[in-house]
């Protein structure tokens, strides 16, 4: 399982990753792994502001609906709108075009872990 060193990850399973003023969120290979094949993609509206926990969206599986929640509080700046017709890029490609929304806010006072403290994370969980 790819887990990159360039991200940071939420113990609920999304990756963050800082640019700029902004922050792309996504699922983690493990999480979309979980799911299945993801079938359909619920994203928030741009301009919708979040706190850190909330519900942002959800992810359709032939398995399950799962949400994806805010690592972050900050506003929706853009969505992947690829996903509205290619929902599957979230397994295919969970950390490069399968990105779900970019948010303005910075992850300073966010409980994040690195690669490798994901990692652990996941060997514990799953123990």
């Amino acid at each position: 399982m790819t887990i990159p060193v360039d991200l940071m990850y939420a113990r609920s399973h999304e990756w963050i990753k800082i640019e700029g003023d902004s922050v792309s969120v996504g699922i983690s290979h493990y999480a979309q792994d979980q799911l299945g094949e993801v079938v359909y993609v619920e994203l928030p509206e741009v301009g919708t502001a979040f706190a850190v926990g909330d519900e942002l969206g959800t992810l359709e599986s032939v398995k399950a609906v799962s949400e994806f929640l805010a690592p972050v509080a900050g506003e929706v700046l853009e969505v992947n709108t690829r996903l509205e017709d290619e929902p599957n890029l979230v397994n295919d490609d969970p950390y490069g075009n399968g990105w779900l929304v970019k948010l303005s806010g910075s992850a300073e006072g966010g409980e994040f872990l690195d690669a490798a403290g994901y990692k652990e994370f996941l060997e514990q969980e799953s123990a």
